[in-house]
C-alpha cells in the first residue's frame, strides 16, 4: 500500500490568492508613487510614528526660531534707530562745543556773545527734539525700562530743571533677544555721586582783575552730596612779607537750613603782582582750583547740574550774560568741562548700542545654524532618499507587471480548454 498522500487544491482558492497578491503589489506601487511625488518617506504618521513625531518636533522648533527672529529684527531696528539718535546727539553737542570755544575769544563784545548764545539755544532745541525721538511704533528710543511718550521734560521752573520721566535702567538681553530701548537716563542725566557735575558761577569781577575756577572734578564720588555751595573771599590784604598778599575764603553749604559755614581757610602770602592759585578741597568729594586776584566780597556759587541739557542751559545763560572777558572765560571753562563729561556719557551709551547690534548679529547666526540643524533632523526623519525611492518604485513596477501577466495567463486555463 502506497504511503503517498494526495493534496487537493481548489481552483477558486488559487485565484483568490493570486488576486490578493496583485492587489497588494498594486497598493505597494501606489504608496511608492505617493512617496516619490511628495518627496517624503513618511507621508502620514501611521507610516512611521516615531519618525513623524521627530519631524513634528523639529518643525515646531523651526517655527519658534522664525518667530524669535521676527521679534529680533524689530528689536534690532529699534536699537539701530537709537544708536543713530545718539550719533545725532553727539554731532549736535560737538557743534555746540565749537560754538562755545568760539564764544571765549577775548576780542568779542557782549553783543557778540549774545549771538553765540542764540546759536547755542537753537542747537539745544534741536538736541531736545533728538533725545525725545520715537520709533516707528511711537515709543521713545531712549525710554530705559519704561517712560512717558516724552521721556525728557524741561526746562522746568523748579529743581531739577530737567527730568527723565521714566524708570532708569537697561533691559537685560537674553539668548534670543536684545532690548527695544536704551537707557536715556544714563546717557543724558547726571547723578551727583556718579558724575559730580557742578557749574561754578562767579560774582561780577571788574575788568582790571581776573578770577576764575577750573572745572569741578569729583575725587571721591561716595562723598559728593549734591548740595549747593558758595565760596566767599574775605580778609584780602597785605601779606606778612613785602609785595605779598594774603586772603581767606569760607565755604557755605546753602542747601542745609540753617546754612553751614566752614572755618576760614587762609591763603598765605602770594606775590601781589601775580595771580594766586589755590586748590579748594573743603567740599565733600569735589576738588577744583581758583586762579586770579581775589578781593573782599568776591564769591563763587556752585550748583549741581542735573543733566547735559542743564549744563547747556547754564552755558547759554552765562555766555549770553557775560559782562566782560573774565565772566566769559569762567562760563566757557565750566561749559567745556561739563560738556566733555556729558559727551562721555553719550559715547558710552552709543558704544553699548553698537554692542547690542553685534549681539543681534551673533544671535541671528546662532539661530540660522540651529535652523539648519533642525531642518536636517526633520529631513532625516521624514524625507525620502530619492535614489532608493526610484529603485524601489521600479522594482515594484516590474513585480506588479509580472503578477498581472501571470494572473492573466493562469486565469485563461480551464478544463474545457482540453476537452475536445
Amino acid at each position: 500500500m502506497s504511503n503517498n498522500t494526495l493534496a487537493r487544491l481548489g481552483t477558486a482558492n488559487l485565484y483568490d490568492n493570486a488576486r490578493l497578491n496583485v492587489s497588494q503589489r498594486q497598493n505597494q506601487l501606489s504608496n511608492l508613487q505617493e512617496n516619490l511625488t511628495s518627496g517624503k518617506r513618511v507621508v502620514r504618521p501611521s507610516d512611521d510614528p516615531v519618525a513623524a513625531a521627530q519631524a513634528e518636533r523639529s518643525l515646531m522648533r523651526i517655527n519658534r526660531i522664525q518667530t524669535e527672529q521676527r521679534a529680533l529684527e524689530v528689536q534690532r531696528s529699534a536699537v539701530a534707530q537709537a544708536e543713530a539718535t545718539l550719533g545725532d546727539a553727539v554731532g549736535l553737542v560737538q557743534e555746540m562745543r565749537q560754538v562755545i570755544v568760539a564764544s571765549g575769544s577775548g576780542g568779542l563784545k557782549p553783543e557778540d556773545r549774545k549771538t553765540y548764545a542764540s546759536q547755542l539755544q537753537s542747537l539745544q532745541e534741536q538736541l531736545r527734539d533728538v533725545v525725545n525721538r520715537k520709533d516707528t511704533n511711537g515709543m521713545p528710543l531712549l525710554g530705559a525700562l519704561g517712560s512717558q511718550l516724552t521721556a525728557f521734560l524741561g526746562p522746568l521752573s523748579g529743581n531739577p530743571d530737567y527730568e527723565f520721566k521714566g524708570q532708569p535702567g537697561q533691559t537685560a538681553s537674553t539668548g534670543v533677544t536684545v532690548p527695544l530701548t536704551l537707557d536715556g537716563h544714563s546717557a543724558l542725566m547726571f547723578d551727583p555721586q556718579r558724575d559730580g557735575v557742578y557749574n561754578a558761577t562767579g560774582s561780577t569781577i571788574p575788568v582790571d582783575r581776573t578770577l576764575t575756577t577750573s572745572g569741578i572734578n569729583p575725587v571721591n564720588s561716595g562723598l559728593v552730596t549734591g548740595n549747593n555751595y558758595r565760596i566767599d573771599f574775605l580778609g584780602v590784604g597785605p601779606g606778612a612779607q613785602p609785595n605779598t598778599t594774603t586772603a581767606q575764603y569760607t565755604i557755605t553749604d546753602t542747601t542745609v537750613i540753617p546754612n553751614v559755614v566752614s572755618a576760614p581757610v587762609t591763603i598765605p602770602d602770594y606775590p601781589s603782582d601775580k595771580p594766586m592759585e589755590v586748590t579748594v578741597t573743603g567740599i565733600p568729594g569735589l576738588s577744583f582750583t581758583i586762579k586770579g586776584n581775589p578781593a573782599n566780597g568776591d564769591s563763587f556759587t556752585l550748583k549741581p547740574s542735573a543733566s547735559l541739557l542743564s549744563s547747556l542751559d547754564s552755558a547759554i545763560r552765562d555766555i549770553g550774560g557775560a559782562a566782560n572777558n573774565n565772566a566769559a572765560a569762567q562760563a566757557v571753562g565750566q561749559a567745556l568741562n561739563n560738556l566733555d563729561i556729558g559727551m562721555e556719557r553719550l559715547h558710552n551709551m552709543r558704544g553699548y548700542a553698537g554692542e547690542l547690534l553685534n549681539r543681534a548679529d551673533r544671535i541671528t547666526g546662532d539661530q540660522t545654524n540651529r535652523s539648519i540643524q533642525l531642518e536636517g533632523d526633520r529631513s532625516r526623519a521624514e524625507d525620502l532618499d530619492m535614489v532608493k525611492g526610484i529603485s524601489d518604485f521600479q522594482n515594484a513596477q516590474t513585480g506588479y507587471e509580472a503578477a498581472l501577466k501571470s494572473y492573466a495567463q493562469v486565469q485563461r486555463l480551464t478544463l474545457f480548454n482540453f476537452i475536445n
